[in-house]
């Protein structure tokens, strides 16, 4: 009996985690969350650039707020991740193995507060760095902003190494989910080690208790001011937590396709746009403001008022400048310096005469 019950319980162990394909599709959730977001912001922006081109500008920063509040209310009251608890999985301590604490019990400080930063605070600083990289490339490749003779090395050397440090992150992944499929590993992702805890998928016991706890939450009353705050503030967090968890099962799908349409892969019909001819100014112009920037030359660039220097369009009106006057002034105010029309750095596209 007793071999019976050891076998019983390694069982239950191996079935109780989840397969590679629930581990990568709740990773995946979160990965086209962001992207999907920030389109619909920057569609915001670009429609009301007063209003709301602060959320655009700042998107980065207000998107690892939210994430951190949300992340916070799931893993203390569901012991998971939301995209994890979307896929009815839990978090538990490596070490756990025999009797596994209840999702509404939470994880240990130590493990919660690892998980919260390795789960918000990482993809927060990559992609930062991402867009770092992206900016000196961009900057290297055209001698806008070239570094001092002393940085000079460490500047050439950081752009050349990152790829192989992206390229050992990304492998380091990939032979984690690798040992995962083979059974040699208790986590799909080292950032999963990293924090001390293993998934496991939900049982009947944790959904009852995840359902009493929001039973007795909705019915529980409070006396004191701070807790009745306290209590507001969760319940708030709640629905909003709920909301996006119930619209998620409903859009995931729409989610995704941003995510498809959006990403590198589908460069190419952006690409065959970009390629068309450079569209006419438009005619209505602010005649006290934009015409008086307009010089007579047309190989005159219009911000500094010298013959252009590796002429370059601007996609969202068809003007020309120079390609470090427009740089430098969209990085600055994001917009067209004649129309003010909205504009980013992608809308720079440079002119190749025939002579060159």
């Amino acid at each position: 009996m007793a071999e019976l019950g050891a076998h019983l319980t390694a069982a239950s162990a191996v079935d109780d985690r989840p397969s590679i394909f629930e581990a990568v599709a709740q990773d995946s959730l979160m990965a086209a969350l962001k992207p999907a977001l920030q389109h619909l912001v920057k569609v915001l922006a670009e429609s009301n650039p007063g209003r709301y081109g602060f959320l655009w500008r700042w998107f980065d920063e207000i998107y690892v707020l939210l994430d951190l509040l949300l992340q916070q209310h799931y893993l203390a009251g569901c012991s998971a991740s939301f995209s994890e608890n979307f896929y009815s999985l839990k978090r538990v301590p490596t070490g756990e193995r025999r009797q596994q604490p209840l999702a509404t019990a939470g994880l240990p400080k130590r493990q919660h507060w690892k998980s919260l930063l390795l789960l918000v605070l990482v993809p927060y600083l990559k992609g930062k760095l991402e867009k770092l990289v992206s900016s000196l490339r961009e900057e290297d490749e055209y001698s806008i902003h070239p570094p001092s003779s002393s940085w000079k090395r460490f500047y050439r050397a950081f752009l050349a190494a990152y790829p192989f440090v992206n390229m050992t992150w990304e492998g380091w992944f990939l032979i984690q989910q690798l040992c995962y499929i083979l059974g040699k590993a208790q986590h799909h992702s080292p950032l999963l080690r990293l924090a001390g805890v293993r998934l496991v998928r939900l049982t009947a016991e944790d959904i009852q208790a995840l359902e009493k706890k929001s039973a007795g939450a909705t019915s529980s009353q409070t006396h004191s001011i701070k807790t009745q705050v306290q209590s507001a503030v969760r319940k708030a967090l709640g629905g909003i937590a709920f909301s996006l968890s119930t619209g998620l099962s409903v859009s995931v799908f729409f989610l995704q396709f941003l995510d498809w349409w959006y990403s590198s892969e589908n460069q190419e019909t952006i690409k065959s746009l970009t390629a068309l001819p450079t569209p006419p100014p438009p005619v209505h112009l602010d005649h006290g403001s934009g015409t008086a920037l307009l010089p007579k030359l047309k190989t005159v660039c219009p911000l500094c008022r010298k013959i252009r220097v590796n002429a370059t369009a601007l996609s969202t009106s068809g003007f020309v400048f120079c390609y470090r006057c427009a740089y430098n002034y969209v990085k600055t105010h994001q917009r067209c310096p004649i129309t003010g029309y909205a504009t980013e750095l992608q809308h720079l596209i440079k002119l190749y005469s025939p002579e060159s």
